[in-house]
């Protein structure tokens, strides 16, 4: 298996970041030898800050289910006697202005349900992950997606918006992405108001980290260039 230990560090050192990256596997199968979690979460994303913490474990379908659109997002459908909560949850956001009903269709969705979702932090998965997740500063995780852009693999969309988990399918078939997160995640998560995500496919992983010293080195050197300009050019009446 790929040293996701020594790739963890070489990202993290690379950009500093406070948080570490969390390795997400959909399997069609519980994975052995990794825990099953125990307990009750109220969104599919509560479990990213486990994971950032040095968890490994994986989840079934049921519990996901306190989150309709995270269920959404995942493909994993709602028993019958809960199957009004997503229409409920839509309704209720676009009421509030949040969402428009229209915009539902467009959300990613997982291909398939997954059997199992594996969790853990980038140096410690278990199995090969489908996507990784990266949290923090914009200065930071630029970097992350110009390394993505350099290797071929970056979505060339925007930004992605409400709900954070699409990242994660949309990653999967698109390619890198970033994403601004929503509100449900930030308060799921306490990621904090001046960090934002990127999401990258697993099987691409390698190819972005060895074009991170690259686009490190370009912008260290960009920034000299800038700031020269800048005081050259700069005249104040």
């Amino acid at each position: 298996m790929i040293d996701y230990r020594g790739l963890e560090k070489r990202v993290v050192d690379s950009l500093r970041l406070e948080r570490r990256p969390v390795a997400v596997a959909f399997r069609e199968a519980a994975p052995s030898g990794v825990a099953k979690f125990a307990g009750s979460m109220p969104s599919g994303c509560s479990f990213w800050p486990l994971a950032m913490r040095g968890r490994v474990f994986y989840t079934v379908p049921a519990d996901h289910l306190n989150c309709a659109v995270g269920s959404h997002t995942h493909n994993i459908p709602l028993p019958a006697e809960r199957a009004q909560e997503l229409p409920q949850t839509l309704t209720f956001m676009t009421g509030l202005g949040y969402l428009k009903m229209e915009e539902v269709p467009g959300i990613p969705q997982l291909p398939r349900t997954p059997a199992a979702v594996v969790y853990a932090p980038l140096g410690d998965t278990p199995v090969d992950p489908d996507v990784v997740l990266f949290v923090g500063r914009p200065g930071r995780l630029m970097l992350l997606q110009e390394a993505a852009l350099r290797a071929g693999v970056g979505a060339r969309v925007p930004f992605l918006g409400r709900p954070t988990c699409m990242a994660l399918p949309a990653a999967l078939t698109g390619g890198a992405v970033a994403s601004t997160g929503c509100i449900g995640n930030r308060v799921y998560t306490d990621v904090s108001d001046d960090e934002l995500y990127v999401a990258i496919p697993g099987k691409d992983l390698s190819r972005v980290i060895d074009e991170l010293p690259t686009i490190a080195h370009a912008n260290t050197t960009l920034s000299e260039y800038h700031r020269e300009r800048r005081q050259t050019l700069t005249r104040a009446s």
